[in-house]
């Protein structure tokens, strides 16, 4: 099968399509936080061992920024300091169990909202699509994302 010329603008809208589905099932809801605090939290979610430096890191930002974000979201309960067992003198970033609910509850509201379009799709439109996307990944994490499309492009 030949690839419609414009497959990656097709990909592009449908990825715009899916962050205009999953930032309407937050807004659509009062959230404490902001975006940049949301991303914070789920950041640390996914990373047990996170100190500041390392958050800091993985924003790119400087270790203050990382800091002070830390400081607002430890001011309303969903962050703590605490010291890492190993080495007292490092500082772990841990959720507290509002900070875990938040992020459980979102993550159920992106769930239905992206149910919901896809509920409004053809079986067979759905099946052909979780296809499509485990190709995709499987593409995507196969082979450096930065490799020159021309082969006979050197580098030093």
């Amino acid at each position: 099968m030949e690839r419609p010329p414009n497959l990656a603008t097709a990909i592009d809208a449908a990825a715009e399509a899916l962050v205009g589905v999953l930032d309407s099932a937050v807004s659509r809801h009062q959230m404490a936080v902001s975006p940049t605090q949301l991303r914070v939290l789920s950041l640390i979610s996914g990373r047990p061992e996170t100190n500041v430096n390392g958050l800091a890191e993985l924003l790119d930002v400087v270790p203050s920024s990382a800091s002070r974000l830390c400081d607002r979201l430890e001011a309303i309960g969903l962050l703590r300091r605490v010291p890492d067992p190993r080495d007292r003198r490092e500082v772990r970033l841990m959720l507290t169990a509002a900070a875990e609910r938040l992020l459980r509850e979102l993550q159920e509201r992106r769930h239905r909202a992206v149910q919901a379009v896809l509920d409004r799709m053809p079986g067979r439109a759905q099946h052909e699509l979780l296809l499509a996307l485990l190709a995709f990944e499987q593409a995507a994490t196969a082979a450096p994302l930065d490799t020159p499309a021309d082969s006979s492009v050197r580098t030093a």
